[in-house]
């Protein structure tokens, strides 16, 4: 197989993730479909050769790009779909769909759960559209989309059930400043995915708060243990926690001043309110949407894992316990 197999690629969303995919699919000469919600935001992007709103920097030759606002006609006119829509806004975009694109191959890169469904979104796919498991891939990180549009050496991680798709569609996204590396965990990076986020607003709150750096420590390499035990339960599989999609995600995710889930974490354990803190945020943040359904998801009577992070930022958020009294409950069960 070859990159040829993926046939046309349309990218799904406007925001700064979907930009910057866009970016690395289109380093190989390659035209694209690109739908986005908004036709004005369209018309300034053809008017100005780059989107008007995220990653402004960053310039495209919009005649190898087939903009549509319609994402029945994006998916009509793709054999592969790149959906990198803000996992709250998921379902607003996908459940539009009334074409058949069960044969096609669908490449998630939301980062979230299903909102309602509590559901990843592989397994969205599959159950309510048909695409096989084999035809659905996933991104993870490391990997934030300012670093990526500034050419910094990054990382992606691709995963699929089915190697030659996961090469082929890594091939596509590599280049001199983008390596990839393979997988099949596909469950397990999309998990990793939505609680890393939440982790991060954990450390963003400890960082407001100006616990130090001791205690973030023991804080982040806790989490990674939080996660193992999560994901190990609802997806058992042979698995390195310490590799770059599930600890180098968490990490970059953590500590970055890119990360949109720490900024929000710390403004929290600064002082603000969280609808406050929610009205401050230009961008979407994935962590406060992915703790609910992440606390939902292992209050099924299957799971429950022991996640007293996951607990404490589920607290505060939902709860209206106060930053410093929730972290103090977790302090004693770090080790």
């Amino acid at each position: 197989m070859s990159i040829e197999s993926l046939g046309k690629i349309a990218v799904w969303g406007g925001g700064s993730w979907a930009t910057a995919l866009a970016k690395l699919l289109m380093g190989r000469n390659r035209s694209i479909v690109w739908y986005m919600r908004r036709h004005d935001r369209i018309e300034d992007f053809l008017k100005y050769g780059h989107n008007p709103v995220y990653l402004s920097d960053v310039a495209f030759d919009t005649r190898r790009i087939d903009f549509t606002d319609d994402i029945n006609e994006a998916a009509s006119r793709a054999d592969t779909i790149v959906i990198a829509v803000p996992s709250p806004y998921f379902r607003t975009h996908v459940d539009q769909l009334n074409v058949d694109i069960s044969g096609k191959t669908v490449v998630s890169a939301v980062k979230g759960i299903v909102p309602e469904d509590n559901v990843i979104v592989t397994d969205y796919m599959a159950r309510n559209y048909g695409v096989a498991r084999d035809s659905l891939l996933v991104i993870g990180g490391p990997c934030h989309a300012e670093e990526v549009a500034l050419e910094r050496l990054s990382y992606l991680t691709i995963g699929c059930h089915d190697a030659d798709k996961c090469r082929d569609f890594a091939d596509c996204l590599a280049g001199p400043k983008l390596k990839t590396i393979l997988s099949d965990d596909v469950d397990g990076i999309e998990y990793g995915a939505v609680l890393k986020n939440v982790y991060a607003i954990a450390a963003g709150i400890v960082s407001g708060m100006k616990a130090g750096d001791n205690f973030m420590a023991m804080l982040v390499c806790n989490a990674i243990r939080e996660m193992r035990r999560f994901v190990d339960t609802i997806a058992p599989l042979e698995r390195d926690i310490c590799r770059s999609a599930y600890l180098g995600d968490l990490l970059v995710t953590a500590y970055s001043r890119f990360s949109r889930n720490h900024n929000f974490g710390a403004m929290i354990g600064k002082g603000y309110s969280v609808s406050a803190a929610k009205m401050e945020m230009s961008m979407v943040a994935e962590g406060y949407y992915g703790t609910k359904c992440m606390y939902e998801i292992n209050s099924r009577p299957d799971l429950r894992v022991d996640m007293p992070i996951l607990d404490c930022i589920h607290s505060i958020l939902y709860d209206n316990v106060s930053p410093r009294r929730a972290i103090d409950r977790i302090t004693g069960t770090f080790c």
